[in-house]
């Protein structure tokens, strides 16, 4: 297995894995735009997030994590500092517990410390609040939230 950054020429596998990542988690209709719907997303959003992809040596696809990177307005005499907001973690049913769920968590820190990042936030579900807490995350009590006005 071999975790490496995405490129717009993997939008078809990142495509293919939120599919089946939402498609595990409820029972979806056909979308024939999608594949349209998704790729207009990553060219808007490709140039503040940075997408890991797992595979295995076949190259297949089996896992991604993305990260949003934010930077904060400078101040006099101070840089801006940079942190990164960890999203969208996903592993194939059939290749969880192996450690690429790991791997990729692991890629994204890496990016964080060697960039300098002064955090990483997420937003955990509670099945995965062990697994980020190994990672060294800790519950973070300054965080509030406006809910967005319910859709239909």
């Amino acid at each position: 297995m071999r975790i490496r950054i995405a490129g717009e020429g993997d939008i078809p596998a990142l495509t293919r894995l939120r599919r089946l990542w939402t498609e595990e988690l409820t029972p979806t209709t056909p979308d024939d735009e999608f594949e349209s719907t998704f790729t207009q997303w990553w060219l808007h959003e490709r140039d503040r997030r940075i997408f890991w992809l797992a595979e295995t040596e076949d190259a297949d696809p089996i896992g991604f994590l993305n990260m949003v990177i934010f930077t904060r307005m400078p101040r006099p005499s101070q840089p801006p500092s940079t942190w990164g907001y960890v999203s969208n973690v996903y592993v194939r049913a059939t290749h969880r517990n192996q450690g690429t769920g790991q791997d990729l968590l692991n890629a994204a820190i890496t990016h964080a410390d060697t960039h300098n990042y002064v955090r990483l936030v997420l937003s955990p579900t509670d099945r995965s609040i062990p697994f980020y807490n190994r990672a060294g995350f800790t519950p973070a009590t300054s965080l509030l939230i406006r809910p967005g006005v319910p859709t239909e």
